[in-house]
């Protein structure tokens, strides 16, 4: 390849650039200009594939990705030609074999550079960068990603370009590999939600890694506090637990969920657990005595859907008992209580035996 060839290209480039967003007529010519210099491209890849080919690629690549950053009325078809133009890269480095460790740090630079630079898919480049070059680029991505600051619970995550694109840099990275500690080390980056620590976890259940998944789950509960993922969260720490074996602790984390922040599914989840052994009277008792000593307004509400959800299911032997839960609701709220009683009724009109023995207690 001449030396002609290797500046009138980007020299040509460079041109159409200068004046990309001039409010002239000039774009057309000037776009069929950059066209002209990817199609030539394209063919010197077939007739003069030679070692000069690739830098001079990456030369134009690099105008590119600047003119993306730098326009603002042509910004998508500038983009789309220098994809356009990469994909040459790729084929070029496929042919010619290019050194992999300068390949993967032109690569990376590109990217880190030039935020708006087009994505770089490594599989396109897997021979070329073979075990050496990939290394490398795994290497420098990970030492420049894993100083970030994480994004913690509650905090609004600033992604600024420089951030975006190294992020997109490993996930790309994380997904050719198909590293599941290189997916984690993205992931953790940002617990900025419950929904965050779930997905952690789930990656970690999903590859067999089931006690770290369950570490995660347990500090996903502490940071979320009953709320957002919380449900989520505790569906898997409850599969995980019955998988392994340990239904006790299963029931211990929904306790504690339930302690930190009543709900009325997390107290059915407990009460599918263990209903049929001997420790379900103890521990509704106990739940429901957090439920009255709590005497909060949600706390309140969950009793008494607690309520129904007891007389729904009662047996025979616990009527006595779900008689005695209307009288401390009675005394927890006692102006809404008989809005709340006559509801009950209504749901029970045809159960005689409930009802005579509601009038019988006075209610």
């Amino acid at each position: 390849m001449n030396d002609v060839v290797m500046d009138s290209l980007p020299a040509t480039v460079a041109s159409a650039l200068s004046e990309a967003d001039d409010e002239g007529t000039g774009w057309p010519a000037r776009w069929q200009a950059l066209t002209a210099v990817s199609v030539e491209l394209q063919s010197l890849l077939v007739t003069d594939p030679g070692p000069e080919l690739v830098p001079l690629i990456e030369r134009i690549v690099t105008q590119l990705a600047d003119g993306v950053a730098g326009s603002r009325r042509h910004r998508v078809e500038l983009a789309e030609l220098a994809h356009r133009v990469l994909t040459t890269h790729a084929l070029a480095c496929a042919q010619t074999r290019p050194d992999p460790l300068r390949l993967a740090d032109w690569l990376l630079d590109l990217q880190l550079q030039h935020p708006d630079a087009p994505d770089v898919s490594l599989a396109a480049y897997a021979d070329a960068l073979d075990d050496d070059g990939l290394a490398r680029y795994r290497e420098r991505a990970v030492a420049l990603f894993e100083p970030l600051a994480v994004i913690g619970f509650g905090e609004t995550g600033r992604y600024d370009r420089a951030r975006w694109a190294l992020l997109r840099v490993m996930e790309e990275l994380a997904e050719y590999t198909e590293d599941v500690d290189l997916q984690l080390l993205v992931l953790s980056k940002d617990l900025s939600s419950g929904w965050h620590y779930l997905q952690v976890a789930t990656v970690l259940r999903d590859n067999g890694r089931s006690g770290d998944a369950l570490e995660w789950v347990e500090r996903g509960l502490r940071a979320v506090g009953g709320r957002g993922a919380a449900l989520r969260l505790i569906d898997l720490a409850v599969e995980e637990h019955l998988r392994r074996g340990t239904p006790q602790r299963a029931v211990e984390v929904c306790k504690e969920a339930f302690f930190a922040r009543p709900n009325l599914d997390v107290y059915l989840k407990i009460r599918a657990l263990v209903v049929h052994t001997d420790e379900w009277p103890p521990l509704r008792a106990e739940l429901v005595h957090h439920l009255v000593q709590d005497g909060s307004r949600l706390a309140v509400e969950v009793y008494r859907r607690v309520v129904e959800v007891e007389l729904a299911r009662r047996g025979i032997e616990e009527q006595d008992l779900v008689v005695e839960w209307l009288e401390q609701l009675r005394g927890l709220q006692p102006d809404a209580f008989a809005d709340y009683l006559d509801h009950i009724k209504s749901r029970h009109v045809a159960d005689r035996e409930l009802l005579d023995e509601l009038s019988t207690r006075g209610f």
